[in-house]
């Protein structure tokens, strides 16, 4: 084969591959991210414990910031933040939805900042979930944002 034809070929398959990139909204500025990862690498791989959100929170500080996540996080909602509370720990936070919601491999994703406040500590995060169709919203990446 020519010089010019192989050329041609590679520009070809190079110019395919071009369309393969996806784009997930996180957030706007990336100096708001920390290097500091909550959660493992974001392919899951097999073995790797979920993300979570904060360390700080206990079992029900956590089952009520990821109802008050998924209501944030609806596709259907005002796209407004949810604030959650537990009494009993004194535990509470914010989630905002960060741009719109996008697919991922046959799920549907979409990005958030939240703030926890455990025992007059403050964190701030950036992070990503997805659920099925009809399934409940399940962290796929949690970083500490530079705020808190």
């Amino acid at each position: 084969m020519a010089c010019g034809a192989k050329l041609i070929v590679l520009t070809a398959a190079a110019g395919g591959l071009a369309g393969c990139a996806i784009v997930v909204p996180m957030a706007s500025e990336p100096s708001m991210w920390n290097a500091e990862r909550v959660s493992s690498d974001v392919t899951g791989a097999i073995g790797t414990p979920p993300p979570k959100l904060s360390r700080a929170l206990d079992t029900e500080d956590h089952r009520r910031a990821i109802a008050a996540l998924s209501t944030a996080l609806d596709p259907q909602g005002s796209g407004a933040s949810v604030n959650w509370d537990n009494p009993q720990s004194g535990a509470k936070g914010s989630f905002t939805p960060v741009g719109q919601p996008y697919p991922l491999e046959g799920r549907i994703c979409r990005a958030f900042h939240a703030d926890i406040v455990v025992k007059e500590t403050q964190e701030s995060f950036q992070g990503a979930a997805c659920r099925e169709k009809t399934a409940e919203w399940a962290l796929i990446e949690v970083k500490r944002s530079g705020k808190g």
